[in-house]
């Protein structure tokens, strides 16, 4: 059975929605929780497929995350030699660290639900699936576009939304995954402390994802069937 390997920087920040799809298609599901001692020296080469997901860390606190160095280094060995990588939020800005890109503080916070702008690539990519479905955004980083990758989407506050490289390496700064997932509480907990939540944004947000959140969940579990399926074979 073909193995996926999901690496978690924070309990609350898992797969998700985005299971179902992985075991549809066949993968025995693995986690790491990077905080675990040893965890990073876990091989990032033998899996599959490798699942990068979130964080309220940042990819240039590596004084205050050791593990953030070493867990881009071994994905940037994964990509070179081609392996099925997804990155999702502060997944996606390892990923293009990982490719050399700089990765660095947004103009400001990007916090709930909205539609991603699809540009002519994405159209005939997995993430046709997405088009002028809200999707959740909870982050206040960013990062320039990898040499070699292809930008798939953006938003009016933040241009580098979702890129790929080929058909095996995906990033995605958004959570399609999350709508349906009762940890969503715990983020608005989180929240609180990482943007300075009032109660008003706070109830929004959970109106929000009550009424988007299953329409999100659709098209992300659509999209990454359809990614899983067009993967390459690596040699």
């Amino acid at each position: 059975m073909k193995t996926a390997l999901i690496v978690r920087h924070v309990e609350r920040e898992g797969a998700a929605a985005y299971l179902t799809p992985m075991e549809a298609a066949g993968y025995r599901i693995e986690r790491l929780n990077v905080a675990e001692p040893g965890a990073i020296d876990t091989c990032f080469l033998d899996p599959d497929l490798l699942v990068v997901m979130g964080g309220p860390m940042g990819v240039y606190e590596r004084h205050l995350y050791p593990w953030i160095g070493p867990e881009i280094e071994k994905i940037a060995k994964r990509i070179e030699r081609n392996r099925p990588t997804l990155g999702v939020c502060l997944g996606a800005q390892m990923v293009a660290a990982a490719m050399g890109a700089q990765v660095y503080r947004g103009p400001q916070a990007e916090v709930g639900f909205d539609a991603i702008t699809l540009n002519g690539a994405a159209t005939r990519s997995p993430l046709r699936h997405l088009h002028e479905v809200p999707v959740l955004h909870w982050h206040s980083d960013t990062f320039d576009l990898p040499r070699g990758a292809e930008l798939l989407a953006s938003t009016s506050g933040y241009p580098h939304q979702a890129f790929r490289r080929g058909a095996n390496v995906l990033a995605l700064q958004f959570h399609a995954e999350m709508g349906e997932d009762p940890r969503f509480e715990i983020w608005l907990d989180h929240f609180r402390e990482d943007f300075g939540c009032c109660p008003q944004r706070e109830a929004a947000l959970r109106s929000d994802y009550a009424a988007h959140g299953p329409a999100a969940v659709a098209a992300g579990r659509a999209m990454v069937a359809q990614w899983l399926s067009e993967i390459e074979p690596c040699h």
